[in-house]
């Protein structure tokens, strides 16, 4: 029987209304007796380093939760993580940045209404995350929610009540979960097969591959074929998980809006090293703001000062690219500013957080950032 760490960190699967609103108040052995059909499930063992709606989780509450997997990694075969919504997409993007390659899985989990009430969706998907995290084939970070298992990189909360808040952004969900049975879908199902029969098979070339500062793999699309996927999918099992545990919480996320002036950058120096910019389209920036002020003069001496700018667009699906129109191409290769692809605004947020919290020297910031880590891009950009 697997033994599993239950993490318990607040959230509205945790909450009760005390007169006030709801806040979180039952502990993870609260609601784990709440769905009494997970006995006999694993082995189960339970911990509580917070218990915080979920608004109010921060990058430093991250570290404390990868680290309290890091101290219990050797003593479970898979974690789950009970967290609020608002915030569960980059909990699970940092975590999937902190703690890379995990041949055991890391399940994020949560619910839209709290374990008490009656039509609540908190004891189906607390159980379907404990299959999830039992079953061989899982690993990595993900998050188990209304059905779907999503990659930690690839989830945004897309609807505010309905009990499917989950969605996976550019990227297939891994897998959908129909009571206690888990249909994985398309080569991410055979890609998780091979890995699970190489696991036992590379241990040699394991020490071989960890000499590697850090695990890449590569996804393209359209003309990626099975056999590559594959093999990038082994390659990982062979490697053992890595840990980091710094990030740079200077990071902020800045959305171009109609009349925005470029003197913002300016305004925001003093407190961050690097800004998440959702442009227009696929890569549009304004030439000159509402003031007459040029856009590209403010970006240009924001990433000459040393800070970065990570581009990427407030569309939400299907990603950025900076070469199709003018009002783009300029940014296109100026040093200092990084392009998101076709990554969610959560994964950039914890990415560049992590790299940063890694290194200052552009050319390393940059090839830390361009790897692809847990699925979260699919194009070198």
């Amino acid at each position: 029987m697997k033994r599993i760490l239950l993490i318990a960190t607040g959230g509205t699967i945790a909450s009760a209304e005390d007169g006030n609103g709801l806040s979180p108040a039952l502990t993870g052995e609260e609601l784990a007796r709440s769905v009494p059909e997970i006995e006999g499930l694993c082995e189960l063992d339970i911990v509580q380093p917070m218990n915080i709606d979920s608004t109010n989780m921060r990058p430093a509450d991250w570290l404390r939760i990868a680290q309290v997997i890091r101290e219990g990694y050797d003593d479970h075969d898979g974690f789950v993580v009970m967290h609020g919504t608002d915030t569960m997409a980059y909990t699970a993007a940092a975590l999937s940045y902190l703690i890379q390659n995990s041949p055991k899985p890391i399940v994020l989990t949560g619910s839209q209404q709290p374990m008490g009430n009656p039509f609540t969706d908190a004891k189906i998907n607390l159980y379907q995350s404990l299959v999830y995290a039992a079953d061989d084939r899982s690993r990595d970070v993900s998050i188990v929610f209304g059905g779907y298992a999503i990659a930690g990189t690839r989830a945004r909360k897309q609807r505010t009540m309905s009990f499917n808040a989950f969605a996976s952004v550019n990227y297939p969900v891994l897998a959908y979960l129909r009571q206690n049975k888990i249909i994985r879908s398309g080569s991410v199902a055979v890609a998780a097969g091979l890995a699970e029969a190489e696991a036992g098979a590379c241990q040699t070339c394991a020490a071989e591959d960890a000499k590697a500062p850090y695990c890449e793999e590569t996804e393209s699309v359209g003309c990626e074929t099975a056999e590559r996927r594959n093999l990038a999918s082994a390659k990982a099992a062979c490697t053992p998980p890595r840990f980091f545990s710094a990030v740079d919480d200077r990071v902020c996320v800045l959305k171009l809006t109609p009349g925005l002036t470029p003197d913002i950058f300016r305004l925001l120096k003093p407190d961050y090293d690097a800004v998440i910019l959702e442009t227009f389209g696929m890569g549009g920036v304004p030439e000159l703001g509402a003031d007459g002020a040029s856009y590209q003069e403010a970006i240009f001496d924001w990433v000459d000062s040393g800070r970065t700018v990570v581009m990427t667009t407030q569309v939400p699906e299907e990603g950025l690219d900076l070469g199709v129109y003018e009002v783009g191409r300029a940014y296109a290769e100026h040093p200092g500013i990084l392009k998101g692809g076709d990554m969610t605004t959560e994964a950039l947020v914890a990415k560049t957080m992590w790299a940063l919290g890694q290194t200052r020297d552009p050319h390393k910031l940059q090839s830390l950032f361009y790897q692809t880590i847990n699925h979260d891009r699919v194009d070198e950009w």
